[in-house]
């Protein structure tokens, strides 16, 4: 954690010009590195407890909401193959789809656009840290 980290280093050093005895020194530190080890830990498992429930989730909408999002988005980029062999016949048309689309696509506030993305990473990351950790397989 950023913040944490920041906070750490100069906590550290008033410990050191404070508390005068070398082993209670010690203490303290590895007291302040229990309490940030801690609060790590509870952040973590406060922002994957969301995903691990909706994952479980007897709902099938709930538990493949994400996958379903990137089959989404696979299907947008894999449109432009038909789209390419449509340009290449007549590129009117393909201009004429591209405009809509565009026009359509412009419409969607940015906001939307950011949380897309957000839950995208957000799903590859967690992927990722699942597999490297063993319970994903």
């Amino acid at each position: 954690m950023p913040l944490l980290d920041s906070i750490l280093g100069p906590v550290t050093r008033i410990i050191d010009k404070v508390i005068p005895d070398p082993e209670a020194r010690d203490r303290a530190k590895l007291e302040l590195l229990r309490m940030e080890n801690t609060q790590e830990l509870q952040m973590l498992q406060a922002s994957l407890s969301a995903i691990v429930a909706e994952a479980g989730s007897s709902d099938p909408w709930t538990s493949r909401a994400r996958p379903s999002f990137l089959y989404v988005i696979y299907v947008l980029l894999l449109w432009s193959l038909p789209m390419g062999l449509i340009g290449a016949f007549s590129p009117q048309t393909a201009h004429a789809i591209a405009a809509s689309m565009t026009g359509y696509l412009s419409g969607i506030p940015e906001p939307l656009y950011a949380l897309f993305g957000t839950g995208y990473l957000g799903y590859s990351a967690m992927r990722q840290w699942g597999k490297a950790r063993g319970s994903d397989r």
